[in-house]
């Protein structure tokens, strides 16, 4: 796979595929939205995994509850978080298998706290996902002066205590990263 040559802007069922979500999985989705990550996940993890969909907006969550329920997937779980608190997911730790964090670290001013966040709850040898707005110019999206660069993003990971496992395609104007814990 060439991670140079984008086949779409954002596709989060072949995100998914790439990230080796097996069933029983529990996943951790920081910054939900909408459940543009959450519901693929929830379908992958089956009814013997779990999906905790943590945002800060509470209107956001509603949503991916409504549209959990429309699929009748039972294994998603909202939670009204501030991931930038220490245990903000109230979650204890060395439980989960991936936390996938998507176009959030740019919007937060603790970005170091919420990967440290996610280091806590993550099981030793799982895994984090870091999808951003890459630096190519794109109408869309966050200013370029607020997107973070990819090295940036990997150094605040090595500094939380990840190691690098690969690089995914996560679509144009995007980069994935994914690490262990």
């Amino acid at each position: 796979m060439n991670i140079s040559q984008p086949t779409s802007f954002l596709n989060p069922e072949r995100v998914v595929s790439y990230l080796e979500v097996i069933k029983g999985m529990h996943v951790a989705d920081f910054g939900a939205g909408a459940g543009f990550y959450t519901l693929p996940l929830a379908r992958r993890v089956g009814e013997e995994g779990k999906v905790f969909a943590f945002d800060v907006q509470k209107r956001a969550l509603d949503l991916v509850k409504s549209r959990a329920r429309l699929e009748h997937l039972l294994n998603v779980e909202t939670v009204w978080a501030d991931l930038e608190l220490s245990e903000g997911t109230h979650l204890p730790a060395e439980s989960v298998n991936l936390v996938v964090i998507s176009n959030i670290l740019f919007q937060v001013e603790k970005k170091f706290e919420v990967l440290m966040e996610a280091h806590r709850i993550l099981k030793i040898g799982a895994r984090v996902a870091v999808i951003e707005w890459d630096e190519t110019p794109f109408p869309g999206g966050p200013p370029s002066d607020m997107r973070l660069n990819k090295r940036a993003v990997q150094s605040f990971l090595s500094r939380a205590g990840f190691s690098y496992d690969r690089e995914f395609e996560a679509g144009s104007h995007h980069y994935g990263l994914l690490y262990k814990k």
